[in-house]
This record gives structure tokens, C-alpha cells and sequence, in this order.
């Protein structure tokens, strides 16, 4: 939205520059050729009507540099804020998916150590079941 409304202020005061321009000249000229006056007062008045629009086309020039200087700033400026917010939401999810793997690989690795801890006893188990399956039949045999 404010994009725009910047865009839509550049516009019209780009338009007026432009139309007071314009408007002056046509105004001066439409004085001096309309004004009953001799040739040389009426070439006298057009060149002190040129030299005076000369100095507000200028004026308009200069103006119209200080505003481009300043957009030209403040879009650095804002370009160099959005690089380093960027940035920094780049360097948190990197560090946050660091930080997510690390937590699934411990995580993962304390799945699979109680894993083989129960394989583990089940094996003991399954020996001390085949131990006393084969005294059994020790025992069987003797009797």
C-alpha cells in the first residue's frame, strides 16, 4: 500500500512539474503575442519571458534531482534493511533445522540403543531358557 502511494506521488507531482511547465509557457507567450506592443518591446518581453521560464525549468530540474537523490537513498536503504532481515531469517531457520536434527539424531540413536538393550535381554533370556531346557534333559536322561 505504501508502495503505491509513493508511486502515486511521483506521478502527480511529476504532472505538475510537467503542467506549471507547460501552463507558464503557453501563459507567457499567449501574453506577450496577445499584448499590443511593438517588435522590438515584444522580442524584448519574449526573451525576458524565456530567460525567466529558463530559470524556473532550473529550479524544477534541481528539485527534481534532490527527490531522486532521496528515493535513491532510501531505496538503498530499504534494500540493505530487507538483505539483512533476510538474512537473519535465513540464519535462524538454518539454525532451527540444526538444532531439529541434532534433537532427531539423539533422539533416534536413544530409540536404538533401548532397542538393542531389549534384543539384548531377550537373548540372555533365550540362553537361560536353553540352559535349563538342556539341564532338564540332562536330567531326564539320568533318571
Amino acid at each position: 500500500m505504501e508502495e503505491t502511494k509513493n508511486s502515486n506521488s511521483n506521478i502527480n507531482t511529476k504532472d505538475f512539474i510537467i503542467g506549471t511547465l507547460i501552463g507558464g509557457i503557453v501563459g507567457v507567450f499567449a501574453a506577450l503575442l496577445f499584448a499590443p506592443k511593438s517588435g522590438k518591446d515584444l522580442r524584448s518581453d519574449i526573451n525576458e519571458g524565456a530567460y525567466q521560464m529558463k530559470g524556473k525549468a532550473s529550479e524544477f530540474k534541481d528539485t527534481a534531482q534532490e527527490k531522486g537523490y532521496h528515493w535513491k537513498d532510501k531505496a538503498y536503504t530499504t534494500g540493505s534493511e530487507l538483505k539483512r532481515r533476510a538474512m537473519d531469517t535465513t540464519s535462524q531457520l538454518t539454525k532451527n533445522a540444526s538444532d531439529k536434527t541434532k534433537e532427531l539424531t539423539k533422539t533416534v540413536q536413544s530409540k536404538l540403543q533401548d532397542k538393542r538393550t531389549k534384543e539384548d535381554e531377550a537373548l540372555e533370556a533365550a540362553e537361560e531358557v536353553a540352559e535349563a531346557i538342556e539341564e532338564a534333559a540332562e536330567e531326564m536322561k539320568t533318571k
